[in-house]
Order: C-alpha cells, then sequence, then structure tokens
C-alpha cells in the first residue's frame, strides 16, 4: 500500500475545484516563503477545468512560473497541445510560462534547453494517469520510464505522437505531487497506483507528500 492521501469528491467538477484549491494553497506558501512558486501542470479535458478555476483565485501570480509536465510533438495551435489550455487559462496572469519547445528543428537539444530552464525542485506537480497506468509521458514499454540521468527526455510514437516530458527524478523531487483523476475508465488503474503496484508506471512516482483527487466514478470499479 502505497503513502498517497486520496480524496473523492462528490462529482468531477469537485474534484477540479478541491484539485484548484490545493494548487492555489501550494503556490501561496511558496510565494510567502521564496518569493516565487514553480509549478508543472499536465494536459488533458479534467485539468483544463482546474486550470480555469485556479485562474480565478486572487493569487500573487507576479511570483508564479508555470512549467509542463509533457508535451506532444505537434505544430502550435494544434488542438492536441496541452500548452492551448495553460495558454488559454493562466496566459495573462502567470509571471512566465514555460512552455515546451516541441517545435524545435533539433529536439534533442531543444529537451536539453528546456532542462536547463527548470528550478532545482517543483513546489508543485499535477498529474494525470492513463487507464493503462501511464502519467506524465512515461508510458508502460517506453525506455524514457527508466531513465534517471536526464531531467527532460523524448518519447517514442504513443497515440499518434511523440512526446516531450519531465522525467521521474523531476517528479519525485517535487514538494507535493497532486494527482487529478476522473472517469470510469481510469478505476482499475487509480486502484493499483493506490496499492503502489511496482508494474505500474504511475505507481513507480514518489508516494509520500501526494495526493490523489478522484471523482466517484474513478473511485470505484
Amino acid at each position: 500500500m502505497s503513502d498517497r492521501v486520496s480524496e473523492v469528491r462528490q462529482d468531477r467538477e469537485h474534484a477540479c475545484r478541491y484539485a484548484a484549491a490545493v494548487l492555489a494553497t501550494a503556490i501561496e506558501h511558496a510565494v510567502d516563503e521564496r518569493g516565487r512558486a514553480d509549478i508543472a501542470v499536465s494536459g488533458g479535458s479534467t485539468p483544463r477545468r482546474m486550470l480555469e478555476l485556479l485562474a480565478v483565485v486572487p493569487l500573487p501570480w507576479e511570483g508564479v512560473h508555470v512549467f509542463q509536465v509533457d508535451e506532444r510533438v505537434a505544430p502550435d495551435g494544434d488542438r492536441a497541445r496541452n500548452a492551448n489550455a495553460i495558454i488559454a487559462a493562466l496566459g495573462g496572469l502567470a509571471a512566465c510560462l514555460h512552455l515546451m519547445p516541441v517545435v524545435a528543428e533539433d529536439l534533442p537539444a531543444a529537451t536539453r534547453r528546456y532542462a536547463a530552464q527548470l528550478p532545482e525542485t517543483f513546489d508543485v506537480v499535477h498529474l494525470g494517469l492513463g487507464a493503462d497506468g501511464h502519467t506524465a509521458s512515461l508510458v508502460p514499454g517506453d525506455p524514457v520510464v527508466k531513465v534517471r540521468d536526464r531531467r527532460v527526455a523524448l518519447t517514442g510514437p504513443y497515440q499518434g505522437h511523440r512526446r516531450m516530458t519531465l522525467t521521474r527524478p523531476v517528479l519525485d523531487a517535487a514538494r507535493l505531487r497532486v494527482w487529478l483523476i476522473a472517469g470510469a475508465d481510469k478505476a482499475l488503474a487509480v486502484e493499483h497506483l493506490l496499492a503502489g503496484d511496482p508494474d505500474q508506471v504511475a505507481a513507480r512516482i514518489r508516494s509520500s507528500a501526494s495526493m490523489v483527487i478522484l471523482d466517484p466514478e474513478a473511485a470505484y470499479r
């Protein structure tokens, strides 16, 4: 059994609201303590709503730097890009959006440049969970899952795209990990995550200082 703390909210909207509140608290604490908050967020439809809710919270946005957990290698403006939701929600608020350079001609060099921008330790990292047990773009069977000597890496093709992703050492080092998971198709993967199943990619991420926020469909099989 892992030591991740799980919270089941009454529906998807309330799960998003709770996740936004947890992120807001972490941001406020970081700015109060260090004058700056470094956060990393994942993509998807559920976190899009979380970001919309976070954007209306009166935070010290001038001290907030937003990074991406992962991104599809796709052109700017492509509907598949995670950056779209981040720009729409936080583009006019945060001190800086550090978007992954997935349109660069030399992608390996671009991953190194992005890695150089990362803070030593993230204050909070938001994560999702795939039905196959992946998180970030750490996908079962991809060699990137085992990368320990790079902070940012490129994956192989997955669901039609290569990805740029933060690696496990970066996710493990964060002061707080906030998982937001919704939908019945995730319920089995959630069970394995909360059990700390070593065969699941997501469950290998550090479990301490981690909160798993669920809607009822994701919480029960």
